[in-house]
This record gives C-alpha cells, sequence and structure tokens, in this order.
C-alpha cells in the first residue's frame, strides 16, 4: 500500500502517540507536574531555515507549546553554542538538537553533562554519555536489512558504494557485521553515472544502501536475474516509475503506516510534506511528553530500558549517547510498501 493510500484510510486528525512508553517512575497522586521546559536548538535562519521550522512545527504536535522553547542555532557551531548558552539560562530539562554534525560538540562542550541533549545528528562518532545521537543513522539500517536477509537464506552479498558519505558508513557496518552473522561481502565502489562492473560470481543479493537514479538504475539490471535487491530508507521512493524499479526489493526503514499518520496530521495542522529529519523532532518532543507524564523527566527516565516508541520506530536510549533502533523490514511493490517484519535493536 502506498502512502497516499494510507493517508485516505487513515481517520481525519489521527495522530500516533510520538512516544508511547512505560516509563520507570509513576507520579503518585496530587504530586507536582514537572514543568521545566524543553529547549530545541534549531537551525531558524540560513540555508537550513525551513527545515528548522518544519521541526519546530512538529515537536508541537507532540508537546506543550508552554514547554517548548526555541533557540536558533543558524546552523553554525558558533551560532549553536550560543544558542546552548542561552537554553542554558532558562533551565531545560532536555535539550533537543542541534541538527547537524558539525554543531553537535559546540552544545556538547556548552552543556557540559549540565543537561540530556538529543541531537539530531547521525553522526554516530559523536555520541558521548550525555549525549544522544539521535539521527537515523547508515549502520542501523544496514545492521537491520543485513540481519533479515541473513534470517532468510541470504549468504552472499555484494554491496554498491557510490562514494556518498551514506555508503561510506554503510560499508563500514556491513564489513563489521560479516563475521558475526555470517555472511560474505564484497563492496564494489561505483562512481555516480558509471555503469556497474561485475560482480563475479553471482551473489545471493545486492545492497543498495544509496538513493537517487543510480539506485533505480542497478534495480533495472538485476530484475529477472534471481539476486535479491537490498535497500535502506533512503531508497525509498514513491513515485510509480520507482516503485516498478524496485519490485520486490527488502528495505529497512521506519515503519510506513506510522509515518503516514504523522504525515497526515503535520499536512493539516502546517501544510507542507514532512521528511525523516521532521519526524526526529517530533519523535523527540514525544520522548519528553511521555516523561513529562509520569514526573520522570530526568536522566533516569530517558535510559530507561523499555524504551519509547514513536513514528520512526521504537527506540532505547544508552548511557554511552548511543541509541538502539527498531525498523520495520519492507517489500517495494508497484502498489508501494509492505511491511514484513521488524528488526530489532540496530
Amino acid at each position: 500500500m502506498d502512502r497516499r493510500s494510507l493517508l485516505r484510510l487513515l481517520p481525519s486528525g489521527l495522530v500516533l502517540s510520538a512516544a508511547s512508553v512505560c516509563v520507570p517512575s509513576v507520579a503518585w497522586a496530587g504530586e507536582k507536574k514537572d514543568k521545566r521546559p524543553i529547549a530545541l536548538l534549531l537551525p531558524l535562519s540560513g540555508p537550513r531555515a525551513a527545515l528548522g521550522r518544519s521541526m519546530y512545527q512538529a515537536a508541537l504536535l507532540a508537546e506543550t507549546a508552554e514547554f517548548v522553547l526555541r533557540f536558533d542555532t543558524g546552523g553554525t557551531p558558533d551560532g549553536a553554542a550560543r544558542a546552548a548558552g542561552e537554553a542554558l539560562r532558562r533551565h531545560p530539562a532536555l535539550i533537543l538538537g542541534p541538527l547537524t554534525a558539525a554543531e553537535v560538540p559546540a552544545v556538547g562542550s556548552a552543556v557540559a553533562n549540565r543537561v540530556p541533549v538529543i541531537a539530531f545528528s547521525n553522526d554516530s562518532v559523536l555520541r558521548q554519555p550525555g549525549v544522544w545521537i539521535f539521527g537515523i543513522t547508515a549502520a542501523q539500517v544496514t545492521s537491520a536489512i543485513l540481519r533479515y536477509a541473513r534470517t532468510r537464506g541470504v549468504r552472499s552479498v555484494v554491496m554498491i558504494d557510490d562514494g556518498s558519505p551514506w555508503c561510506a558508513a554503510a560499508s563500514l557496518a556491513a564489513g563489521r557485521m560479516e563475521q558475526e552473522i555470517g555472511l560474505t561481502l564484497r563492496v564494489l565502489q561505483v562512481k555516480p553515472g558509471a555503469p556497474l562492473p561485475a560482480a563475479g560470481d553471482a551473489p545471493d543479493a545486492v545492497l543498495l544502501p544509496g538513493s537517487g537514479e543510480g539506485v533505480l538504475a542497478a534495480a533495472r539490471a538485476l530484475r529477472g536475474s534471481g539476486v535479491q535487491l537490498l535497500g535502506t530508507l533512503q531508497g525509498l521512493d514513491n513515485r510509480p516509475e520507482a516503485l516498478e524499479a524496485l519490485d520486490g526489493a527488502w528495505l529497512a526503514c521506519p515503519d510506513p503506516g506510522g509515518f503516514a499518520s504523522f504525515a497526515q496530521a503535520f499536512e493539516a495542522r502546517n501544510g507542507g510534506d514532512p521528511g525523516t529529519i521532521t519526524a526526529l523532532a517530533y519523535d523527540a518532543a514525544g520522548v519528553a511528553n511521555k516523561l513529562r507524564e509520569a514526573n520522570a523527566l530526568n536522566m533516569d527516565g530517558l535510559v530507561d530500558a523499555k524504551g519509547f516508541h514513536g513514528v520512526t520506530g521504537p527506540v532505547r536510549f544508552r548511557t554511552d549517547g548511543s541509541v538502539a533502533r527498531d525498523f520495520a523490514i519492507v517489500v517495494a511493490s508497484r502498489e508501494g510498501y509492505a511491511s514484513v517484519a521488524v528488526s530489532s535493536g540496530s
């Protein structure tokens, strides 16, 4: 079922809970509700201002507006450090942001572990105790799709690396998993626009972690070969010609049904078509909201092992700053994407 069809089926005004969660602390009757704000550090000016505004709007779908403070980073490390300093003067319970990898160290240094930080970057190298990397990483989705493929009997995989940072990270993750799950992996370097090199002996599957026309060209080349096509959320494409090319592919991504309900609610209030990064702000604010409801808006509540469920998937915050994510495994067809399994703990 494609995203458009899902939106038609969902009742008007339906919004999934941004973070269904069992939290470790339950408020006693009459206990005072934690009214400390959360601070959003977003690029509200500069080249990413439109995305920053979209993320702020998404956060307001999940958390009461009176508890949400926004600070403009301008999308730069210096701006992020200033925004973090301004936020600290308002005594927030959580800091959500910044957006980019370049800004994260500046915020981490400014905050100095005084307030938990949930950053939207997907550069897992930047994680540290007290600073969580909340963006969906190439390693997470690569791990998810390869683990699923192995359960379906896939033993040999050729991975196409187009030279992008995303593919480079996916390649490293796949290499680390090779021995762990019993796969034989070969990585082929392919420059954008160049033809695919010969893969040698036919593998059981080809992994295309990237996005764009190169992925679709490779998918068309594999049609009828008997080789299973694997992909990540980067390869999701709802255009009819893309769905035709990807027919039969297995991809790891957030559940399309959950995302569709969020997209419907966002469009109804704000207009526009939100993407995955915007959904991250919705989920992070939803985490804060659920912890606030349980009077557990603190470090212990955040790292509770039961975790949280959002539109980008179930997550668990680890004490080292990493985030464990569950993903849907979907199969592409000419009608859209159908969820067939869940891959846990990537």
